[in-house]
């Protein structure tokens, strides 16, 4: 589902952010990604989600070289990646209804199917009642769901979070959890990027661990 072939990642300013980097996720894989912070874990997650491109080397998603993607497919390749976010990066003056519909909204949903995939997404993450709420009201667990039910409400293929537990308690966190669980469960590939150990050791998942750009260990 996932290969990294050799990738490299080096910006402007010289940092080599990824060096080699080789490795194979498998559809429908749930994997932890380590490493302190500035390991690389955020660039790694970047370069699935095409937000950015590598340097070197080839990065393939469902057999497709991600580096020779035309750009006018970009778009609809990034409907099948799910990205969730520490920082949840909701619109304050937005509903959590319109921050949810927002990517829907830029695919072009007719308002029928938009408003049927909100909701689904709103009830899988147990905020159906707050699709009115302004993100303001809620708590940080909650602010945290409403990112996971925007970043899911596209029926992705793929959901990366990058250290989405970061601002939340052993119990919350645990929540967040189960809610990703419950997404791999029905085949979506699920990769976390996270430092967070009592995360790790609830879940005996595989884990990529990153050193300073390398790949260290697969286990």
């Amino acid at each position: 589902m996932i290969r990294f072939d050799g990738v490299y990642k080096t910006y402007r300013n010289r940092h080599e952010a990824l060096r080699n980097v080789s490795f194979d996720i498998d559809k429908g894989e749930f994997v932890f990604l380590t490493g302190r912070s500035g390991a690389g874990k955020s660039t790694l997650l970047r370069l699935i989600a095409l937000m950015e491109h590598a340097s070197r080397g080839e990065v393939l998603v469902g057999g497709r070289n991600l580096q020779r993607l035309p750009r006018r497919e970009i778009p609809y390749y990034r409907r099948q990646v799910g990205l969730i976010f520490q920082e949840h990066r909701l619109l304050p003056d937005r509903s959590v209804f319109e921050n949810v519909s927002l990517p829907l909204m830029v695919a072009g949903y007719r308002t029928s199917e938009t408003q049927k995939r909100v909701r689904a997404a709103l009830d899988k993450v147990g905020l159906l009642g707050k699709e009115a709420s302004s993100p303001r009201t809620l708590s940080a667990g909650e602010q945290q769901r409403v990112g996971i039910a925007r970043a899911v409400v596209n029926r992705p293929q793929i959901l990366l979070a990058d250290e989405p537990t970061g601002n939340l308690d052993i119990g919350l966190s645990l929540d967040i959890l189960n809610l990703f669980t419950q997404f791999n469960d029905v085949g979506v590939t699920v990769l976390i990027a996270t430092h967070n150990l009592d995360l790790l050791q609830q879940r005996k998942h595989r884990r990529l661990a990153l050193v300073s750009g390398e790949l260290r260990a697969s286990a």
